[in-house]
């Protein structure tokens, strides 16, 4: 997550066009969830749109995450006259709770971070924190698809996994790009410690609607331009930035970056996409992982 956690990492860029989440995905947690609600820790909150949803649910909800930006962008999005019952606080996923009372927290969840952490020092604390019956609920998407665009999507991901310096496949960080990639099977709770764990995948398809397998939680329609804003967000983009200073992006008034690139190679295949206010279908495939503790 360090990526994040830097002063060059633009934070509300980050609020403005990463995807939210359905309610289908707040459902599928809540009616996992067994017990009180008393109070609900959110890991990596970002800039607390998973916090802002559960604390909802729950007598108090606490997101933390180890970015500045985040934290900030998370408070300025959540005014106490709507959200009195939530705080956010600066901290790791593995340390950041350790002022909790043992078994004082009835669900602990991520969303979108869970790869980024080292569950070698997160299992002990988690299983130190959350009641007996308590909730882990771990959520990740990984790259979208255009749904109906397959020529896009392909070359999409050249740009974002080729090692190329001038492309984006070098500058993700690792081994965490790995592990949402390979939908979060990197999580697995401790046997002793945890039961009744579930896994919810979805695989998107590039034949329309309806061609991808699993439990689809994240579809959206969107402009092309938004689209561009998105991959924007990627830490590799940051990366990738930090890489080449003088390349800025026309939209910000320079001469074209490694994404107004990728978006002319994919007009000249399907000039649908040379039309920045053209509406696109894109999916993201996915990962839920749930666990209750013994």
């Amino acid at each position: 997550m360090a990526t994040f956690a830097k002063s060059t990492f633009s934070a509300a860029s980050y609020a403005a066009f990463r995807p939210s989440y359905p309610q289908s995905l707040y459902n599928a947690i809540l009616a996992y969830h067994h017990g009180p609600k008393n109070f609900c820790l959110d890991l990596g909150c970002g800039t607390g749109i998973m916090t802002r949803e559960l604390s909802k649910h729950f007598t108090r909800g606490l997101g933390t995450d180890p970015s500045p930006g985040m934290i900030t962008q998370a408070n300025q999005n959540s005014p106490s006259s709507q959200y009195a019952n939530l705080t956010f606080a600066r901290g790791s996923a593995e340390t950041g709770s350790s002022h909790l009372a043992p078994s004082s927290v009835d669900a602990v969840v991520a969303a979108q971070a869970a790869h980024w952490f080292d569950y070698a020092a997160l299992w002990p604390e988690m299983s130190r924190i959350v009641r007996p019956g308590g909730t882990l609920a771990f959520f990740g998407y990984k790259d979208h698809v255009f749904v109906d665009f397959p020529k896009a999507t392909e070359i999409m991901q050249r740009y974002a996994y080729d090692p190329h310096p001038d492309l984006l496949g070098s500058y993700w960080p690792q081994p965490g790009r790995s592990y949402v990639q390979d939908k979060l099977r990197v999580i697995v709770p401790p046997e002793g410690e945890w039961e009744d764990v579930r896994r919810v995948e979805y695989e998107p398809g590039t034949q329309g609607a309806g061609s991808g397998e699993g439990t689809r939680f994240m579809e959206r329609e969107v402009s092309v331009g938004e689209v561009k804003e998105y991959v924007r967000t990627w830490s590799s983009y940051h990366g990738w930035m930090e890489a080449h200073p003088g390349m800025v992006a026309r939209i910000r008034g320079g001469e074209g970056d490694v994404m107004d690139e990728m978006f002319e190679l994919i007009a000249k295949e399907d000039e649908w996409f040379a039309n920045d206010e053209n509406l696109v279908r894109i999916e993201w495939g996915s990962a839920l992982v749930m666990a209750r503790r013994k």
